[in-house]
């Protein structure tokens, strides 16, 4: 994993493609993953990651190291996210897509079966909440980030991140509630 000095840290007359390539070697998939939950779409994710990293590549001077590097590509794909969701014209025409969730391992059939319904429901469950409860969520439990990176990354304080968990939280079990009384 490249730390937060990797960036910072870089000799003058370095080779951008290699430090581009270092990156999207390392971040790739969590650039993508995060680039999904957020817009529920893959071909959007493709794009905004691939923008993201552009940017990065772009920005590569900037980076302070005040953050972690995956931190601040996350940052970079919220960024990129959010503003393809602003898009009027995105937000009227998109249909939701399916969550793969990631399929479990057991030596059962059985158990398999019922550890990936229970992931796809909870995924789904994940992917209804509104965006601001849906990237903590995925910031917390998926990427693994501590709530003062994620506020950080979200420019809002600890403390309302975590008063998005424990709302995000509460919304997933009402639903889970909801569909136990059959609703």
């Amino acid at each position: 994993m490249l730390d937060r000095h990797y960036l910072h840290d870089l000799a003058p007359g370095y080779d951008r493609n290699q430090v581009l390539n270092d990156l999207m070697t390392e971040y790739g998939e969590d650039v993508w993953n995060f680039a999904f939950f957020l817009t529920r779409r893959s071909d959007a994710a493709d794009d905004i990651s691939q923008d993201a990293f552009l940017a990065a590549y772009k920005q590569l001077y900037a980076f302070r190291g005040d953050c972690t590097v995956k931190s601040w590509l996350l940052g970079i794909t919220r960024n990129k996210s959010l503003n393809y969701l602003r898009n009027a014209f995105i937000r009227k025409v998109t249909l939701l897509e399916t969550v793969r969730p990631p399929s479990g391992s057991s030596p059962s059939a059985e158990d398999i079966t019922f550890k990936s319904m229970e992931a796809k429901q909870l995924w789904t469950r994940v992917m209804q909440l509104p965006i601001k409860f849906r990237e903590v969520i995925i910031l917390d439990y998926h990427y693994g980030l501590s709530i003062k990176q994620i506020a950080e990354l979200l420019g809002i304080s600890e403390g309302t991140v975590k008063s998005r968990e424990n709302r995000a939280k509460r919304k997933m079990a009402a639903m889970l509630n909801h569909e136990r009384e059959g609703g």
